[in-house]
């Protein structure tokens, strides 16, 4: 059964925690993914979700501005001393589509993916991209369900189980449950 949420955000991400944990325990799920930009969401992750091989996804060096991080090494340090993974790829949906959008003002596939899955939500986009960063990196198999959650802005909000995909193979992508999402009117 689908959870919805009265609206985005990050008031929700303990709540997505724990419905993501009974499902996942439910269907012998061992891996859950988590986006984090800066740490905070990282941080609360690796404490709600004791006993899944937690793996954060974060932006790209070079997302905001060229040559910077955003996801602070002393955090990073934190979560795999608690057992967590933190991969930092290029956005599977953003990368060459970002750089045609900036250099020629034009929209490309990857827009076009991010943008439709946005219509059920930010949260759902970020689920299904970092499911894609999370298999193109080697941190999940494509033969194993996960969970995948996503946010609006921070925090996270929304949480689906499926198995991953490489970028490559994007429409071969299923998602097989949504745990839950924000309600839209």
């Amino acid at each position: 059964m689908t959870v919805y949420f009265t609206n985005p955000g990050k008031e929700n991400t303990s709540e997505v925690f724990r419905i993501a944990r009974e499902r996942a325990a439910q269907l012998g799920i061992k891996k859950i993914i988590v986006p984090s930009t800066t740490g905070p969401t990282a941080l609360a992750a690796i404490e709600a979700l004791k006993g899944f091989q937690v793996i954060i996804v974060t932006h790209e060096a070079g997302f905001k501005e060229p040559n910077i991080n955003e996801f602070p090494e002393e955090i990073r340090r934190q979560v795999q001393e608690r057992g967590g993974t933190v991969i930092t790829v290029t956005h599977a949906f953003g990368g060459l589509s970002m750089a045609m959008r900036k250099k020629f003002n034009t929209h490309v596939i990857g827009d076009i993916i991010a943008n439709t899955l946005r219509t059920f939500g930010q949260g759902m986009k970020v689920a299904c991209e970092i499911l894609l960063m999370a298999a193109d990196a080697g941190a999940v198999r494509t033969d194993e369900q996960v969970v995948s959650m996503g946010g609006s802005a921070s925090g996270v909000d929304t949480a689906i189980i499926c198995k991953p995909v490489n970028a490559q193979r994007f429409f071969e992508l299923r998602i097989q449950e949504i745990l839950c999402k924000p309600h839209f009117v």
